[in-house]
């Protein structure tokens, strides 16, 4: 029996379309129908029935399913005995992972595209996005979040800690009156999330420090934000990994407005046995290890 075959049934089986399964395996959609059409073929019945929504596995289907993901664990072990070189050399496919905008495009980015030349089989789509990404719904095979999911029937780990603190430009403070105690913050301008699509109460956090009247600028976008309080439009609390490298910012009540917020990394339970995905996650956690005094910053 053609393993391939039984790969892309797997595949098929966890994305519940063709168009998904063949994202997360790094092929055209086309390759996917015809490998379960040969499958279904040599098996003698249908696998899926195909819906509206997408493919839903049929009794034979699921009757299968746990034989498959038995041979899957098998050539992982296989894998995992050989020697570290040959296993990494043999990467393929496609993973997803989901990120805050922040972490995703100032940390992970540059490590990332970097993993996929030292893998050249390897494809990975960097999820930056500032919004929830749910791996119930297979938007991701890897999600970093703000807080730990408590549901379904996934592996979670705390990836890392980061430092965010209250930001002004320089020249914008100098005209304007000293921020000595919280109190001074009524003479200020504000930056900040837009409310209701606001998505973790873990980032409310102006609101700790000051209840403003009126925000000049708001976005979904904490690099906007960023770029905002740089021109001078106000102050906000932004990531330090994103501002303590920009000589333009400045903190403001250095020795208060310091929050403590936490990265935690999860990804569907049956994906431990899919070797690419365990190598990006492995990475991860090296890529945070090695930013920890970034992401926490040494001005802390």
């Amino acid at each position: 029996m053609d393993w391939d075959n039984l790969r892309y049934f797997l595949e098929l089986a966890r994305a519940g379309t063709l168009v998904g399964a063949a994202r997360r395996a790094g092929v055209e959609h086309t390759t996917v129908a015809r490998r379960i059409q040969a499958l279904e073929k040599q098996m003698g019945t249908p696998l899926f029935s195909r819906e509206a929504s997408g493919h839903r596995l049929t009794e034979a289907g699921r009757q299968l399913l746990p034989a498959i993901e038995a041979m899957e664990a098998a050539v992982v072990g296989v894998e995992r005995s050989a020697p570290a070189n040959a296993a990494a050399s043999g990467l393929s496919g496609l993973v997803r992972v989901g990120a805050t905008e922040g972490f995703g495009t100032m940390i992970l980015a540059p490590y990332l595209a970097d993993f996929t030349r030292q893998h050249p089989g390897l494809s990975i789509d960097l999820l930056a996005l500032p919004r929830l990404l749910h791996l119930s719904r297979r938007e991701a095979d890897i999600v970093i979040s703000l807080e730990r999911p408590s549901r379904g029937s996934v592996i979670v780990t705390k990836l890392a800690d980061y430092t965010l603190c209250l930001y002004g430009q320089r020249e914008y403070l100098a005209r304007k009156p000293l921020v000595s105690t919280r109190e001074d913050l009524r003479h200020h301008a504000f930056v900040n999330y837009v409310d209701d699509l606001l998505f973790t109460k873990e980032l409310q956090l102006i609101d700790k420090l000051h209840q403003p009247e009126r925000f000049a600028f708001r976005s979904t976008s904490i690099t906007a934000q960023y770029e905002a309080v740089r021109i001078g439009a106000g102050l906000a609390v932004l990531p330090a990994f994103l501002a303590d490298r920009d000589p333009v910012l400045s903190r403001v009540l250095p020795d208060e407005a310091v929050f403590t917020r936490t990265f935690w990394m999860s990804m569907p339970q049956e994906a431990k046995h899919q070797a690419r995905i365990q190598a990006v996650w492995e990475f991860l956690k090296q890529v945070s290890a090695k930013e920890r005094g970034r992401l926490l910053s040494a001005r802390a």
